[in-house]
């Protein structure tokens, strides 16, 4: 099938285009990109860098893709920005393309949603079947996992880690790692719960939940140390495949600490 493309768009002659590509009013397409079968740029879209879009991806106006990094190392290294399949990104959205640094390279999954003035930074790695509400923001490096949602004004300090299962509350600022099926929240995001709401939207059954709800109130606990309570409950629990993922996000651990919930404050 052939593309749609609007008179007013300025697609570099060596851009590659899938077929049925939709190509909207005053969008711009560089030499590098690749925009895959049924990709729809509704208009005003900005496609630029070494930038790839997966099939079935709806990109609204005034989003910018794969412009230069907001990192004052890089030297127009080129690096990438590959964006999966049947994604949905809203107005204004930014994603920038990787850095030397950071593995030369950006990349966003399947499935997601980026509401209006979303950013995913430098060097990020962003799983499938993500959310983020709006004005949710990346710094650079950091990792998100699958089916993690990111409330509205919130923001992702670099090198953080969050996993799979996640929410983040919104206006939060994420300064240490979150735990699978965490909940934080809070101006400087602490560990308030597991996200039992998303757990029950996903399908995960009442022994699952039974045991990551005992389990965290095992590693939360507020006698001996983090490393200690992480051992205990990986005897305690072994064969448990949902606790087994918060183990071994934990034991994974970079040097950033791990949220952790205030000290009055239980699940």
């Amino acid at each position: 099938m052939t593309s749609n493309i609007h008179p007013t768009a300025i697609i570099d002659p060596a851009a590659q285009l899938g077929a049925d590509v939709f190509i909207g009013a005053f969008c711009t397409v560089g030499p590098h990109a690749k925009i895959g079968d049924r990709v729809r740029l509704i208009s005003h879209v900005v496609v630029e860098g070494h930038t790839t879009i997966g099939a079935d991806t709806i990109v609204y106006p005034f989003a910018c893709l794969g412009l230069r990094p907001q990192d004052l190392k890089y030297k127009d290294e080129p690096s990438m920005l590959e964006i999966g399949k049947n994604n949905q990104i809203r107005e204004y959205a930014t994603m920038h393309p990787g850095t030397e640094g950071g593995g030369m390279l950006t990349r966003v999954g399947d499935n997601g949603l980026f509401m209006i003035n979303t950013h995913v930074a430098h060097d990020c790695k962003v799983g499938n079947n993500v959310i983020f509400s709006n004005c949710a923001t990346l710094g650079g490096h950091v990792v998100v996992e699958d089916f993690v949602l990111i409330g509205g004004m919130s923001a992702v300090h670099q090198f953080t880690r969050i996993g799979a299962y996640a929410i983040i509350g919104g206006m939060s600022g994420v300064e240490k790692d979150v735990i699978p099926f965490g909940l934080v929240k809070g101006e400087r995001a602490h560990l308030s719960g597991l996200n039992l709401i998303g757990l029950e939207r996903r399908g995960f059954n009442r022994e699952d939940v039974r045991a990551l709800r005992s389990a965290y109130r095992m590693l939360f606990a507020h006698e001996g140390t983090l490393g200690e309570r992480v051992e205990e409950t990986a005897v305690q629990y072994k064969g448990q495949a949902q606790v087994a993922r918060i183990i071994d996000f934990i034991r994974s651990a970079s040097d950033r600490a791990i949220c952790q919930p205030k000290a009055d404050e239980e699940e």
